[in-house]
């Protein structure tokens, strides 16, 4: 009995530390939420890992791997699950649907919605739902609903829901989220879009969605119908210098020409726009993304910069532009600005036949990035003439998205 209590004190200030560091990092921003990261312990959804670890605030735990290794489940970070309930804005007696289960963040949510509320947890895969159902049920949850099915169909017998969360990457909006949603619900989604995901939350807006509240954020992709995956053209792979290109579907690359010009002549374009170290970049980045037609994503390992392979490194990716020739690429690069390096300077790389253009493109592109802009987001459905639409577009199945930036300088 000593022994459990030490163990219960123990995790008990482990989820004051947390809830003091979500608070430090701006993800927690409202009390009902912080009152429910201090209710739910977190370590007993994670009994993988010891209880320190399960209660580090950027540490996502992976639960399940495919047989490449790859992961197609976790517990995601306590700073992303509590700033993606924060924008659902879920309240006591609504019924919610979270699509993707982990069991961790379905107990923050029933918290959410106390013993009025509902909460359906959804996911395909069966191992992780009997995985949540049981880890829910040890942790005094057994009331939440855990289903098996495809996300991208959501929960039609338990519908209709005041909000719905996604914990999976959604390449696109699914017709059944929209359909299951109130009239006045949200839905809150990790979407990529041109490469890019964050977490959006969006409300109804006419037939179609809006959105102007969005975060950065990373999470293992969607399976199912639902799913869309990215190609990755390796450009360098020598054991840990490794570099690639992810390209969204329909984008066209001559893979070995490029191949072939990553060692060759170069040319750099700087942009003479500066950001002091420390701030986020994650608008530019996105900016980019809707201003670039040929818009990709470079991925590369630190030890390939590190001996200068690259200039710029991200497993995540940093942003790239195909140039029209197809055999020509470049990406985004930074350089001190002073000498005590302060403050960093935006420029291009390029690579191939049209490195000079390609990399002009894109440093041209970044001057004309307005730091005070946000971008709006609006998906309608996929019937909506091309002439109705402003910005970006980006069509998928059931929906056109637009992203747009009203403050963004012309």
């Amino acid at each position: 009995m000593v022994s459990v209590a030490a163990d219960s004190a123990k995790c008990g200030a482990l989820r004051e530390e947390l809830v003091g560091e979500l608070r430090d990092l701006g993800a927690l921003r409202s009390s009902p939420v912080e009152d429910v990261f201090r209710a739910v312990p977190r370590h007993l959804f994670v009994p993988e890992v010891p209880a320190a670890e399960a209660y580090a605030a950027e540490q996502a735990v992976v639960t399940k791997r495919d047989d490449l290794g790859v992961a197609v489940s976790s517990v995601s970070a306590a700073r992303i699950q509590a700033f993606m309930l924060e924008q659902a804005d879920i309240r006591p007696g609504m019924r919610v649907l979270e699509i993707g289960s982990g069991g961790y963040n379905a107990a923050l949510i029933a918290e959410l919605v106390g013993g009025s509320g509902e909460v359906t947890t959804l996911d395909i895969d069966p191992e992780v739902v009997g995985r949540a159902r049981g880890l829910l049920g040890m942790a005094g949850y057994g009331h939440v609903r855990v289903v098996l099915g495809d996300g991208a169909l959501g929960a039609p017998d338990s519908a209709p829901f005041d909000r719905i969360v996604v914990t999976a990457e959604a390449s696109e909006i699914a017709p059944a989220w929209v359909e299951q949603l109130r009239p006045d619900g949200r839905i809150v989604v990790p979407l990529r879009m041109r490469g890019l995901t964050r977490s959006v939350a969006f409300q109804r807006d006419g037939d179609g969605l809006v959105a102007e509240d969005y975060e950065v954020c990373g999470f293992v992709a969607m399976q199912g119908s639902g799913a869309r995956a990215q190609r990755l053209v390796v450009l360098h792979d020598d054991g840990d210098r490794q570099v690639g290109l992810r390209l969204e579907p329909g984008l066209r690359v001559d893979a070995e020409q490029v191949r072939a010009v990553l060692s060759g002549d170069r040319a750099e374009s700087w942009s003479g726009v500066t950001l002091p170290p420390r701030e986020s970049y994650a608008d530019l980045e996105l900016w980019l993304a809707t201003a670039l037609d040929g818009h990709a994503l470079m991925t590369a390992t630190r030890q390939a910069r590190d001996h200068g392979v690259v200039d710029a490194w991200s497993r995540g990716g940093v942003a790239a532009l195909l140039d029209i020739d197809g055999r020509s690429f470049a990406y985004l690069a930074l350089r001190p600005a002073d000498h005590e390096r302060t403050e960093y300077e935006f420029g291009a790389v390029g690579h191939g036949p049209r490195a000079r253009q390609a990399a002009d493109a894109l440093a041209s592109a970044v001057r004309s990035w307005d730091p005070a802009a946000r971008a709006v987001l609006r998906a309608y459905p996929a019937s909506t003439p091309t002439e109705q639409l402003s910005g970006c577009i980006l069509d998928g199945t059931a929906y056109r998205l637009t992203i747009s930036w009203p403050a963004q300088r012309s």
